[in-house]
């Protein structure tokens, strides 16, 4: 394998995945919203969920499995809690919609709630939270996904490493980004090791037969480990009741698989946005999260760390820092990419000689 890279503008790349979900038909402002949640993900170095995930998209796409133009649907059962049928939108479009929803809401009333169903994949889950956060509120971002892990004690596929989101805005400083999957790694992840032709580390998988494996192919057949036993399986169940049971979406093992799935995934979702000068004023909570954060700044270092950091900030420094640069990309991605392109007939990846 190449352990070279090559850079990219944000701008290159948002352009390189807009020409294709245009192409693949897709609105204009839907597909500004889908490529800027994917360059987020690469400038946060969340390679997993950026825009090397195009091939599959459009895959999908141009096999009529995602409706390019939905009728997405919003129904308010009380005033601060909506549902909406996502019409097999891209999970990104549904999501952002969701979200905004929720906001609206939240900016009325202090609270807002959206459920949804009938989704896709959408991503990187921070995508949403830092949506909200900058917009100046407290959020949670919950999604349900294929099957790829055990129940605890289990061995066959049942739930999906459908990751948990939340966050704050705090003040002057960066927001406070929580963002993980319940599982030790990701399908993404695996996905990623096979085009790379990299092992993976033990303990994070099991093949079909529920023997240990760092094999990344017989991983990605059959399922990765839940994070902390039974912790991790709990959560993903949490994921399960909110974005598939409580959402009308698919659960318990059925949603759609992205890679190879026949027909719609049904994905579901669930948004929480709060006001943060619910119990006091805006100002006095900015106040406090600063507080918080320096505090955590100034905790007393542990043997191996440089400084301790709140979460969210790790991605934000490497996001600063591929704004400026230019984000990297390895050998095998930018040819996957440029096969892409190739495939559809749009423009080429424009890469920073």
């Amino acid at each position: 394998m190449s352990q070279t890279s090559r850079r990219v503008t944000p701008l290159a790349a948002a352009d390189y995945c807009v020409d294709l979900l245009r192409h693949a038909g897709l609105p204009a402002d839907d597909a500004a919203t889908v490529a800027a949640s994917l360059v987020r993900a690469d400038l946060r170095g969340v390679n997993t969920h950026g825009i090397t995930r195009m091939q599959v998209y459009m895959e999908r796409l141009s096999g009529g499995l995602i409706n390019a133009r939905p009728n997405m649907t919003l129904t308010k059962p009380t005033p601060v809690v909506g549902h909406l049928d996502g019409d097999n939108a891209l999970g990104f479009v549904t999501a952002t919609r969701a979200m905004n929803e929720a906001m609206k809401m939240a900016e009325t009333f202090g609270i807002g709630m959206v459920a949804a169903n009938h989704s896709n994949h959408y991503g990187m889950a921070a995508a949403y939270i830092l949506q909200a956060a900058e917009a100046g509120y407290i959020s949670f971002a919950f999604s349900n996904a294929p099957a790829a892990m055990p129940a605890w004690g289990g061995r066959a596929a049942l739930l999906g490493t459908s990751p948990f989101a939340a966050g704050a805005p705090a003040g002057g400083k960066t927001p406070f980004v929580v963002d993980f999957s319940p599982a030790i790694t990701t399908r993404g992840a695996i996905r990623r090791a096979m085009r790379h032709g990299k092992p993976l580390a033990p303990g994070l998988a099991l093949d079909s037969e529920g023997r240990p494996t760092t094999d990344p192919k017989a991983a990605f057949e059959g399922v990765v480990l839940p994070m902390g036993g039974p912790k991790g399986s709990g959560l993903a169940m949490l994921m399960d009741v909110m974005s598939g049971v409580f959402a009308g979406a698919g659960f318990a093992g059925g949603v759609g698989d992205l890679y190879g799935g026949a027909g719609p995934q049904d994905v579901g979702h669930f948004f929480l946005a709060m006001k943060p000068g619910l119990f006091m004023s805006s100002e006095e909570f900015q106040t406090r999260m600063e507080t918080l954060v320096r505090t955590v700044h100034d905790q007393p270092r542990a043997e191996g760390f440089d400084e301790v950091l709140m979460p969210g900030e790790r991605g934000a420094r490497c996001e600063e820092t591929y704004r400026r640069e230019g984000i990297p990309f390895a050998d095998e991605d930018i040819a996957l990419l440029q096969e892409t392109a190739t495939t559809y007939g749009t423009a080429p990846l424009a890469v920073l000689p």
